[in-house]
């Protein structure tokens, strides 16, 4: 029993502190503490809290990428030079296209990695990409920013040469927010302005709670555990390839379900990580924004039995950024733009197409299928009938679409499609096609 125990122990912190991501936000979590701690000092101006996190993440790019960080370090370069030097309505048009198209052409190369000279991709190579997508996300939140007269931008500055060095001071809050260390890995996406006002504000903003660390710790432990047990379930069982009928469904489910873990658990540390550092105050409203979002809502996610409330709270701060960045500015078809968009941002592997198509699609029938329910449906007990059975079917659909995006190859996705599994997401599009009927003929 007690070997057992001790198996399990040491699985745990292998599979934890071998995983390369919690393994750097681990190591920078420190340095967070006393970001926070040196925030209580007069002496530590607002100048040196920007130079702080600016050196922060430049050191922490260099130990997770190595070389590759010069990936991460060109945009953002380039980034503050457009906003340095276009105007409010040029700059987000520029900054977007410049930023996506760096990302594009950094993802093809994994693409020629991985399809064309069939070599596993350098793992340094993987991180800089993930943070390349979060770089994305900050340059075009606060290039909107500046855009809708939120944010107001110094323009011209870099166009006087004599005064290059007051430039540099002026655009180091945009260097330090694209760069800081706290979110350079991970995290929900903080605004520029809830970022200045945390680091130009006093030290009870700049805060933290010792109980509110201990329970993020807790659950991260708490997760990994899970993990593991989890882990060692679907190793030990039949792959999706061999699995037959109702077998398939606990393969998809636990395969489906170890993929669910490791989001939360990450999500859990990054937010771990920005709270440190005091950028996860939630009782803040000085911005004059919505509160501190984090992305996991593990309770609604996984009881919900809406396909659209799920679509929301998962990944939540980088939903709010789609929906903004995309859905709001969409005339025809925005769910649809909104997904496609979220496939090109993630990359563009066949199986991230799908799913998120896949999803898209999804998501409309289960706004038709509830509209429908909620008129139809009247005893409590069909009622109750319904949600468990929109319950399984929302987590089936969701897993479905995991493995799909997760396998993201050809050979992967098709063994997906060919598995019967594939009824679920099936009998979602056969009610769509009939409510959009049903709705035509009402009409």
């Amino acid at each position: 029993m007690i070997a057992s125990v001790s198996h399990f122990i040491m699985d745990w912190i292998e599979l934890f502190f071998l995983h390369p991501v919690s393994f750097y936000q681990g190591a920078a979590f420190p340095f967070a503490l006393l970001f926070n701690y040196l925030c209580n000092w007069d002496s530590f101006s607002t100048q040196a809290r920007y130079i702080f996190l600016l050196a922060g993440g430049g050191m922490l790019a260099l130990a997770a990428m190595g070389v590759y960080s010069v990936l991460v370090f060109i945009p953002a370069v380039c980034a503050v030079v457009l906003v340095s030097s276009l105007g409010p309505q040029e700059i987000h048009r520029w900054t977007f296209f410049f930023q996506m198209t760096w990302q594009t052409l950094c993802h093809l190369g994994l693409h020629y990695t991985e399809y064309y000279l069939q070599e596993p991709p350098s793992l340094r190579f993987c991180i800089t990409l993930s943070s390349l997508m979060l770089l994305t996300q900050r340059v075009t939140s606060l290039s909107l920013d500046i855009c809708e007269g939120k944010v107001e931008a110094t323009t011209g500055g870099i166009r006087s040469r004599s005064c290059l060095s007051e430039c540099l001071c002026e655009a180091l809050p945009y260097f330090s927010y694209l760069l800081f260390f706290p979110a350079l890995l991970g995290g929900p996406l903080c605004s520029f302005q809830r970022f200045q006002a945390c680091v130009q504000g006093s030290s009870s903003f700049c805060g933290y709670s010792f109980w509110a660390l201990t329970w993020r710790g807790l659950q991260v432990v708490g997760l990994e555990c899970l993990k593991v047990a989890l882990s060692s379930m679907v190793s030990a069982g039949t792959g999706l390839a061999d699995c037959r009928q109702l077998e398939c469904i606990y393969v998809l489910w636990s395969t489906a379900g170890l993929f669910k873990l490791t989001y939360y658990s990450q999500w859990i540390l990054d937010d771990w990580l920005l709270h440190a550092a005091g950028f996860g105050s939630e009782s803040d409203r000085s911005t004059g924004e919505e509160g501190y979002v984090p992305d996991a809502d593990i309770w609604t996610l996984e009881t919900t039995h809406r396909l659209s409330l799920f679509t929301r709270k998962w990944n939540q701060s980088t939903a709010r950024w789609l929906r903004r960045l995309v859905f709001q500015h969409s005339r025809d078809w925005p769910l649809l733009q909104t997904f496609a968009f979220s496939a090109w941002w993630h990359g563009l592997h066949p199986g991230q197409v799908f799913g998120f198509l896949c999803w898209a699609v999804m998501v409309e029938a289960d706004y038709l299928i509830h509209t429908f329910a909620n008129l139809s449906i009247r005893s409590w007990p069909m009622r109750l009938l319904y949600r468990a059975l929109t319950w399984a079917s929302t987590q089936l659909i969701v897993a479905y679409i995991m493995l799909a995006v997760e396998g993201r190859s050809l050979s992967s996705l098709g063994s997906l499609c060919n598995s019967c599994i594939s009824v679920f997401p099936m009998v979602y599009c056969i009610l769509l096609f009939l409510l959009v009927k049903r709705k035509h003929k009402v009409n």
